[in-house]
């Protein structure tokens, strides 16, 4: 089973931008779609961006479209978020997440391995 370990969260001003990383050990990283979810204090957590194995197909959450880009890069086992036009809305714990194979990428329950989570916030 794949670990993921994610980084590059932080405090931002609306309007910036941040980019997470999601670096892969321990499995056969190509093989897992992948998705990015966040979860505020209080909410559950929620579909942010998924991406296929190849990186050929993306989806977005209706909330983010137009402003993060989900990428991969198989060689270095990693999977990234360039968040842009940050709100404070966007203010979350964000995870990355691999996908189990068959299911959808917007439930977390179709998801079989997690990261520790990487604090987004942003500030008005």
């Amino acid at each position: 089973q794949v670990q993921l370990v994610e980084s590059g969260g932080g405090l931002v001003q609306a309007g910036g931008s941040l980019r997470l990383s999601c670096a892969a050990s321990g499995g056969a990283f190509s093989t897992y779609a992948m998705g990015w979810f966040r979860q505020a204090p209080g909410k559950e957590r929620e579909f942010v961006a998924g991406i296929s194995r190849s990186g050929g197909y993306t989806v977005y959450a209706d909330s983010v479209k137009g402003r993060f880009t989900i990428s991969r890069d198989n060689d270095k086992v990693s999977v990234y978020l360039q968040m842009s036009s940050l709100k404070p809305e966007d203010t979350a714990v964000y995870y990355c997440a691999a996908r189990r194979l068959s299911g959808t990428y917007y439930s977390p329950n179709d998801y079989g391995s997690w990261g520790q989570g990487t604090q987004v916030t942003v500030s008005s």
